[in-house]
């Protein structure tokens, strides 16, 4: 019988991931000049511009929009960019940001780099340099994406390898049984489509199978417990009562929260 992975691989193709036909960027800056400038830069070069005022809407806007680049100033109301950047580095964002700052300290050039920016340009700086560096990061992040192998999955803090049967959880490899493999499969490669009970059985155990529902939430408990950041709510597999269940990225924020102040809340929401 050929498994629910192997049924998959075929139709997912080069198409697991494409770059969009207009790259959009992200910037997560308070001044009004800067974002004039950066809105001219982004018309001439055929580019879509998405705005945050300061560090939490950034990390909302990075967890709920697909952006192929982000702007990130130092300088922000609430939350340093610094630590805006290794939040979303932490929690599995891996766009490329490039940091706008008036700051020219080495310092602080080195300890962007170190968590996870991927250049650093200090204001006031010349617009066709700033065009130049983030073109040279979209091609270089198409050319990325482009090369992604087929059936690979990629979420933050989690990546569903379906052509090397590997799942791995902010970089550390999960040891699922292959029931729980192929039901993760079935889930993330449809993001956000609730999937019945009813067609998990048939698709994992095969046509036919005399399994109950309840099972079937069994298994996909242990699945949660092994994928699951720690938390009081799921993150990735959410029920839905009466019907099945959804994969669906979420509690960006909550999570980043949890890594900052070091909670150690258990538990899995139904």
């Amino acid at each position: 019988m050929t498994t629910f992975t192997e049924s998959i691989l075929a139709p997912l193709g080069h198409g697991v991931v494409r770059a969009p036909a207009e790259a959009t960027v992200l910037v997560i800056d308070d001044d009004p000049a800067m974002r004039d400038i950066l809105a001219t830069v982004a018309q001439q070069h055929g580019f879509g511009l998405q705005f945050a005022e300061d560090g939490a809407e950034g990390l909302r806007l990075a967890e709920q929009s697909d952006v192929d680049l982000i702007l990130l100033d130092l300088s922000l109301p609430g939350m340093p960019g610094l630590d805006v950047c290794r939040r979303l580095r932490g929690a599995g964002v891996e766009v490329p940001i490039i940091i706008l700052s008036a700051s020219t300290d080495t310092v602080d050039v080195v300890v962007a780099l170190e968590i996870g920016a991927d250049d650093y340009i200090a204001k006031p700086f010349e617009v066709r340099e700033l065009a130049a560096r983030v073109n040279a990061k979209l091609r270089r992040q198409r050319t990325t994406q482009s090369q992604v192998r087929p059936g690979r999955l990629k979420f933050p803090g989690l990546i569903v390898d379906i052509g090397r049967h590997e799942v791995l959880r902010d970089g550390e490899s999960v040891n699922l049984t292959p029931t729980e493999f192929d039901l993760l499969a079935l889930l993330s490669a449809s993001p956000g489509r609730v999937i019945s009970r009813s067609e998990m059985i048939q698709k994992v155990w095969g046509q036919g199978a005399d399994l109950d529902l309840r099972s079937v939430d069994a298994h996909v408990y242990r699945l949660r417990r092994k994928i699951e950041p720690t938390g009081p709510r799921p993150t990735y597999i959410h029920a839905v009562p009466g019907i099945g269940y959804r994969f669906e990225r979420r509690g960006l924020n909550e999570r980043l929260s949890r890594s900052v102040t070091g909670s150690d809340e258990t538990g899995l929401a139904s």
